[in-house]
């Protein structure tokens, strides 16, 4: 299943819009100012001041800088009593602990769309993710509770949950240059995905402040081509550095019995039950497709999730492999 392409916007728009970005320093949230300037869009990103992102950063667009989990800061800093046509929101949670997520996912969203709605905000386009479909995480249950929210607002919205991002599998890639076993939990084939790279989901996100199809809707979206297994992923990459291909299989038991110790010890200790949050996260990405879920059968459907851009992991892969380039882990990268 397609997805319907984003319109061209590589010449300017004749319709200007000004759109105030939130998350703008994450890989995602660059990705999306870069394709609003590219639509000749007015865009406006409040930054953290002790960011290491500087207004070169976005050239061509306005940086200013404030906290967004703060209300007061948000208006006074960001919007500054100026009206805007849309709000883009890439925010998350950095770690995924229940605190952090509830403050960012939740609290800062919330905060944003009471701005909006003062500065005369048409529409707001909100990143989520696909993953919230079986919520088992606080992190899920805050982005949700954040997504009902928006719903109930009055104001126009797209929610774009998309798959799996190119950076959150390319963490083995290093293991494998390095001589190592690429590891799988259980036979690697349990589950899939449809990556969809920064460029490709930016440029989705832009399209969702002006088209009329994409309005007031829940949006999943993946990359292009078909749904890839861990396994195959651990295969290609031993292809492209010519290596012979070496697995190393871990049952789902010794993640299990990590988050029991955590869990336990955190009792005790509180940061440690930070540490069992991440590794309960990595437990449901293993054994979680990110792909549509069918209601009606409880299954992941490959076919029913929508694809969109021209961006494909495997692409992604040979450019990193070729060019000998670190790969940028993610916060909740696993491995």
């Amino acid at each position: 299943m397609t997805a319907r392409a984003p319109p061209d916007r590589s010449e300017p728009s004749a319709n200007r819009r000004r759109v105030f970005v939130l998350g703008a320093t994450g890989s995602v949230g660059g990705a999306t100012v870069r394709a609003l300037l590219a639509r000749g869009d007015d865009v406006v990103c409040l930054v953290r001041p002790r960011s290491d992102r500087t207004p070169t950063m976005f050239e061509g667009a306005t940086v200013r800088f404030g906290e967004a989990t703060d209300p007061a800061s948000l208006a006074r800093d960001g919007f500054c009593g100026e009206r805007f046509d849309a709000l883009v929101s890439c925010m998350a949670s950095r770690t995924g602990a229940p605190k952090d997520a509830w403050a960012v996912d939740y609290r800062a969203n919330t905060h944003a769309l009471n701005a909006a709605k003062a500065a005369g905000v048409a529409r707001f386009v909100l990143l989520s993710a696909i993953c919230v479909q079986k919520p088992r995480l606080a992190f899920q249950q805050a982005k949700l509770a954040f997504e009902r929210e928006l719903m109930d607002s009055g104001l126009d919205y797209a929610i774009v949950r998309p798959t799996a991002y190119f950076k959150s599998l390319c963490g083995q890639l290093e293991r494998v240059r390095a001589g190592k076993p690429y590891l799988l939990f259980g036979d690697g084939k349990q589950t899939a995905c449809k990556p969809i790279s920064d460029a490709d989901l930016g440029a989705y996100l832009a399209a969702c402040i002006d088209d009329p199809v994409l309005k007031s809707r829940v949006l999943p979206i993946g990359g292009p081509g078909p749904a890839i297994t861990p396994r195959e992923q651990g295969e290609k990459l031993f292809a492209l550095t010519g290596r012979e291909p070496r697995f190393m299989h871990v049952p789902f038991a010794v993640m299990d019995a990590i988050i029991w110790t955590l869990s336990g010890l955190g009792v005790f200790y509180p940061p440690l039950s930070d540490k069992a949050e991440l590794a309960r996260i990595g437990r449901y990405y293993a054994t979680e497709s990110m792909l549509v879920l069918d209601p009606a059968t409880g299954r992941y459907d490959a076919d029913a999730t929508p694809a969109t851009g021209k961006d494909t992991l495997f692409d992604h892969y040979a450019s990193l492999v070729a060019s000998g380039a670190a790969v940028e882990r993610s916060d909740h990268s696993v491995f």
